[in-house]
C-alpha cells in the first residue's frame, strides 16, 4: 500500500464537516484559507510593488513582469488540474468512508503534479523567448520579462507540489495547516525582496529567485505534514504504481479550475496584444495593476468558495443534503455582500488601490477610468464562483467546465479582440470585455446551477425519506 491505512482522530485542529453548525464549518475552513490566500497574493504582489518602485524603470520593468503573468497563470493551472481537480473527489470519498479511495487519489494527483512540474520546466525554459514575444513583449520589455520567467520557471515543481497538494490537507479539515503552508513562503518573499532587489541590485531576477525560494520551503512543509503522524491520509511512496483510471477522474473533474486558470492566461495574452496596439506599454502596465487589483479583490470570495467545497464535498458523500443546503445559501448570500461591497471601495477610491503598485502619473491618468469600466458590475462574480463551487463540490465536471469557457473563452477573449476596433472605443473596449463577461458568464452559472442541482438534492432526500 502506498498509504498509512489507519485513519486519524478528528482532532489537532482538524474540522469535522459532519458535525454543528454549517456556517461555522464553512468558516473554519475559509478563514484560514482566506489568509492563507491573501498570504499566496503577496508571493506576486510584494514582486510588483517593488519592480514598481525600481527608479527610472519601474513602469517598464512592471510591463515586463505583466508578460509573465500568463506563463505563471498556466503552472497554476497544472497545479489545480490535480490538486482542485483531486481534493473534492477525496472529500467525497471521506464523506462516504472509503479512506482507501481518498488515499489512492492524493497520490496518484502527487505523482501527475511531479511529472507536469518537470515537463512545463524544460518547455518553458526552452522556448522562453518566442513565448513572451508572442505573449507581446517588445525588445524594451523583453529583458525584464526574460529575466524573471527563467528563474522563476526553476522553481516549477516546488509551486506544483504546494499549489497541487495544499488542497489535500484542506480536504482533510487541517484549514490551518493549509494557511501555514503558505505563511511561511510568504514571510519568507517578503523579507527576501528588499534584500535581493535593492540590497544586492538584482532587480526583477532579486523577485524572481525571492519566490521560487519560499516556494521551496512552501513545499518542504506540505510534504513533511502529509508524510507525518498527524495527517490522517498519510503519502508514503513506496510501491506506488500511477492508476490512470483514477487519474482520469481527476483530470475530468479538475479540467475545470485547468480551464479557468488556462483561460485566465488566454485572457491575459489577448489583452496585452490588443493593448500593445491601441495603448502601448504603458497600457499593459496598467492591465498589470488592474490585475493585481482584481486579484486582491477576489480573493475572499474564492476563499469562501473554497471553503465552502469541502464541507459541500462530505456532506453529498454522507448524503446529508440539508447541510449541503445550508453550505450553498450562506456561500452565496456572503459572496455577494463581499463583492458588492468591494465594488464600491474601488468604485470610491481607485486612485489609493493603483498606488499601491505605481505612482507614475502617466499610469495613474490611464488607469483610474480604466479601472472604473473594468470593476463595474463586479458583484456578479460572486454568483460565478458560487455555481463553480457547487459544480466542482458535487463531481459535475461537465457543468464545470462548460462554464469555465463560457466566460473567458466564449465571452471575454472575442470581446477583447473585437469591441476596441467598435465605436472608437479602443484600449477601453479590451476593459469592457470583463464586465460584460461577468454578468452574462455568472448569472448562466448561478442559474443553471439552481436549476440542475437542488432538484437533485430534494430527490436525494426524498429517496431517503421513502
Amino acid at each position: 500500500m502506498l498509504f498509512h491505512n489507519q485513519p486519524h482522530p478528528h482532532g489537532g485542529g482538524q474540522v469535522d464537516f459532519s458535525k454543528g453548525d454549517v456556517r461555522r464549518s464553512v468558516l473554519a475552513v475559509a478563514a484560514p484559507m482566506l489568509v492563507a490566500q491573501v498570504l499566496n497574493l503577496l508571493y506576486n504582489i510584494v514582486d510588483r510593488i517593488y519592480i514598481g518602485k525600481l527608479p527610472g524603470e519601474g513602469t517598464l520593468a512592471l510591463a515586463g513582469l505583466g508578460l509573465c503573468f500568463p506563463v505563471i497563470t498556466l503552472v497554476t493551472a497544472f497545479a489545480n488540474l490535480f490538486g482542485v481537480g483531486g481534493s473534492p473527489l477525496c472529500s467525497i470519498a471521506r464523506g462516504e468512508g472509503d479512506h482507501d479511495r481518498a488515499r489512492r487519489i492524493m497520490s496518484n494527483a502527487y505523482f501527475m503534479l511531479l511529472v507536469c512540474g518537470v515537463g512545463l520546466t524544460v518547455l518553458g525554459i526552452a522556448f522562453h523567448k518566442p513565448i513572451l514575444y508572442l505573449l507581446g513583449a517588445s525588445d524594451e520589455t523583453y529583458p525584464y520579462a526574460a529575466s524573471y520567467m527563467v528563474i522563476y520557471l526553476l522553481g516549477t515543481v516546488f509551486v506544483m507540489t504546494s499549489l497541487g497538494l495544499n488542497p489535500y490537507i484542506n480536504c482533510q479539515g487541517f484549514a490551518k495547516t493549509g494557511m501555514l503552508t503558505v505563511l511561511l513562503g510568504a514571510a519568507v518573499n517578503i523579507a527576501l525582496d528588499p534584500i535581493l532587489i535593492f540590497g544586492c541590485g538584482l532587480g526583477v531576477r532579486g523577485a524572481a529567485i525571492a519566490t521560487v525560494f519560499s516556494q521551496g520551503l512552501s513545499a518542504l512543509w506540505v510534504l513533511r505534514f502529509l508524510t507525518g503522524p498527524k495527517t490522517e491520509l498519510r503519502l508514503q511512496f513506496r510501491g506506488f504504481r500511477p492508476d490512470w483510471g483514477c487519474v482520469r477522474r481527476i483530470v475530468a473533474l479538475g479540467t475545470s479550475s485547468f480551464v479557468m486558470s488556462f483561460t485566465d492566461s488566454l485572457v491575459q495574452v489577448a489583452c496585452n496584444a490588443t493593448l500593445r496596439t491601441f495603448g502601448g506599454d504603458l497600457y499593459i502596465s496598467v492591465m498589470t495593476v488592474i490585475n493585481s487589483v482584481r486579484q486582491i479583490a477576489q480573493t475572499p470570495v474564492m476563499a469562501l468558495s473554497d471553503g465552502a467545497s469541502p464541507v459541500i464535498s462530505y456532506n453529498y458523500g454522507a448524503r446529508s443534503v440539508p447541510r449541503v443546503r445550508k453550505a450553498i445559501r450562506f456561500m452565496t448570500q456572503l459572496g455577494f455582500a463581499y463583492t458588492l461591497l468591494i465594488w464600491g471601495c474601488i468604485s470610491l477610491f481607485p486612485s489609493l488601490f493603483i498606488m499601491i503598485f505605481n505612482q507614475d502619473p502617466d499610469l495613474l491618468a490611464a488607469a483610474v477610468p480604466s479601472l472604473h469600466i473594468y470593476f463595474f458590475g463586479f458583484v456578479m462574480m460572486a454568483f460565478q464562483f458560487s455555481g463553480q463551487s457547487v459544480f466542482k463540490s458535487l463531481n459535475k465536471a461537465k457543468m464545470a467546465i462548460f462554464f469555465s469557457l463560457l466566460r473567458k473563452a466564449v465571452i471575454v477573449v472575442p470581446l477583447t479582440l473585437i469591441l476596441p476596433h467598435l465605436a472608437g472605443l479602443g484600449v477601453n473596449g479590451v476593459f469592457l470585455a470583463e464586465p460584460i463577461s461577468n454578468v452574462i458568464g455568472g448569472l448562466a452559472c448561478y442559474l443553471t446551477m439552481r436549476r440542475t442541482v437542488m432538484p437533485e438534492l430534494s430527490a436525494m432526500e426524498a429517496a431517503q425519506k421513502g
